[in-house]
């Protein structure tokens, strides 16, 4: 009787350890369905919720997509995801990886990719073309890391933008997997430090940006719940204007 016991009790835990490595596995796919931007071409948009303008459309060579619940209120603009398709017939193995760039929904779809992602799900031209003549296709996904080679993270200042009065910038070639959580603008003379606020998407702002060259400071959030603070090698120059970019020096992997 008390062997059928530790019998029982044995088999819960070990029932309960797997169920807590199924739920906290960051790398098991999920599924889903994805569509495509019907009225787009080969790319992306250049108007995507992110703010990312004509990056949006072209980074990661056109493989984007916009995403209902993993937007995450702008949290997941430049978030990477693989991304394959589970019709046999048509899909390849490893299907696309694609940068969010965009917010929106479809059918009970996770994904809204660019018609060039969606068909780089296939294996080869001519199923690329019976996928995108079914319009919506079951999926499964999982988050991998970003990768840009021999570019280092890029502050783009927003046309909003007025120096000194108003700055809005987006962050580009964010490489790994990790989350931007809070961005600081300090000053590097006296380094006092204003926290910046995420007006939307992947967009920072802040009216009365402090004076003079800008230290830049960006809290990486990692799936793990570890964060890490990021200092760029270059700073944010005393006259930097609209539509200007800025090599930050730094790239991370985090």
């Amino acid at each position: 009787m008390a062997f059928s016991g530790l019998l029982c009790l044995l088999l819960a835990t070990f029932l309960l350890m797997q169920t807590l490595a199924d739920t906290s596995c960051t790398d098991c796919f999920v599924q889903s369905r994805a569509s495509y931007y019907p009225n787009s071409k080969e790319n992306g948009t250049d108007v995507g919720a992110c703010g990312f303008g004509s990056f949006g459309a072209t980074v990661n060579g056109g493989d984007v997509s916009a995403a209902s619940n993993l937007y995450r209120n702008g949290v997941g603009c430049g978030a990477c995801y693989q991304v394959r398709c589970t019709n046999s017939a048509y899909c390849s193995d490893n299907g696309v990886t694609v940068v969010l760039t965009d917010q929106g929904s479809g059918d009970n779809t996770d994904f809204i990719l660019s018609q060039r992602a969606f068909g780089g799900m296939a294996q080869n031209s001519d199923a690329a073309a019976s996928l995108l003549a079914l319009g919506v296709v079951g999926v499964e996904y999982r988050r991998v890391s970003c990768s840009y080679p021999n570019k280092n993270i890029t502050i783009k200042i927003d046309e909003s933008s007025s120096n000194p009065h108003f700055l809005a910038f987006v962050i580009w070639f964010q490489q790994g997997r990790s989350d931007i959580a809070a961005v600081q603008l300090c000053e590097t003379q006296n380094f006092v430090c204003k926290l910046l606020d995420r007006s939307h998407g992947a967009v920072w702002t802040t009216t009365s940006p402090p004076s003079g060259p800008l230290s830049l400071r960006m809290l990486f959030s990692a799936e793990d719940g570890e964060d890490t603070w990021v200092v760029p090698v270059n700073n944010i120059p005393q006259d930097w204007k609209a539509g200007d970019t800025y090599d930050s020096g730094v790239q991370v992997d985090l």
